[in-house]
This record gives structure tokens, C-alpha cells and sequence, in this order.
């Protein structure tokens, strides 16, 4: 299934997840530093890669959502899809708590509920990056229908069932 929200013949979802994934599992790793070593740098990091990474995933669900729309009803992938969607719903939620619960005082000791949080959507995001990897690689969404090892470019104009030349 091709997809229906593309930038430069290209599916956005995928090209925009990589921002709020980053953001958002890195904060992780600030935060775990900051209980390590005590140093109220980490924890303000921590606090504004959380916030970017809530801005980035709201933008990358809106072409997720336009393609996980054109799946057709009643398959494997319209099912993976949905569950993909809701554990990004999830992590989104769960962020958003643990950057709500910092934002009184983003530079010192975040609230220990804060922390569970975040950690418990790092583990729902890599369920979550699992499933939307199962919808690209196995099942194909969001691929060209014709792809193939000598398909032009995307940027050519030319459909990919072409042979290059």
C-alpha cells in the first residue's frame, strides 16, 4: 500500500517519527545521568527534549493517522496499525504527564511519578516502533507497490514499476 502523505515521493510519517523518537528516548537517557551524578543541567535537558519531542510526535501522527486511514478495513495491517497509533497515544500521554509534573521546577529532582512515566513510554515507544517496523518491513504500507532494486527515483517523476536506466 502506497502512501497517501508523502514529502519528495517519500512517506512523511517515517521521515518525521525519527524527531519525537529521539527527543522523547533521549530524554531517557538525560534522566537516568541526572540520578547517576546529581547534575541539574541533565534535568532541565531532560525537560525541553520532552517538550520538543511532544510538539514533533503531535506533527508526526497527523500523516500516520492520514495513512493508517487509507489501510484497507479488516486486514493484519489495518489491526497492527491501530495498536501502533495507540501505543504512540500512549507514550504521547505519558510524556506529556511526566513533562507536566516537571514544569513547576524543570531544573531540579523531577517527581519520582515523573520518572516512572517516562520510563514506562520508553518501554511502550520501542513496542510501538516494533509495530509500526512490522507495518513498513513486513506488511508494506507505506511502500510503493512497485518498488523494486532498479526503480528510478522518486524525485524523477517516473512511476517505480519503470526500469531505470
Amino acid at each position: 500500500m502506497e502512501s497517501r502523505a508523502k514529502v519528495a515521493g517519500h512517506p512523511a510519517h517515517p521521515i518525521l517519527v525519527v524527531f519525537p523518537l529521539g527527543l522523547l528516548l533521549t530524554s531517557v537517557s538525560f534522566d537516568i545521568i541526572f540520578l547517576f551524578n546529581d547534575n541539574s543541567t541533565m534535568a532541565v535537558v531532560a525537560y525541553w527534549m520532552i517538550t520538543a519531542g511532544l510538539l514533533w510526535g503531535v506533527i508526526a501522527a497527523v500523516p500516520g493517522l492520514i495513512d493508517w486511514m487509507a489501510i484497507p478495513a479488516a486486514t493484519r495491517a489495518k489491526r497492527i496499525g491501530l495498536f501502533h497509533a495507540l501505543g504512540n497515544v500512549a507514550v504521547i500521554l505519558l510524556f506529556g504527564l511526566s513533562w507536566w509534573l516537571r514544569t513547576d521546577e524543570p531544573g531540579h529532582q523531577p517527581p519520582t511519578l515523573a520518572l516512572i512515566c517516562s520510563f514506562a513510554a520508553f518501554a511502550v515507544g520501542g513496542l510501538s516502533g516494533w509495530l509500526g517496523g512490522e507495518l513498513v518491513d513486513r506488511l508494506g504500507v507505506g511502500v510503493d507497490p512497485d518498488a523494486h532494486l532498479n526503480a528510478p527515483s522518486s524525485l524523477s517523476g517516473r512511476p517505480a514499476g519503470e526500469m531505470s536506466r
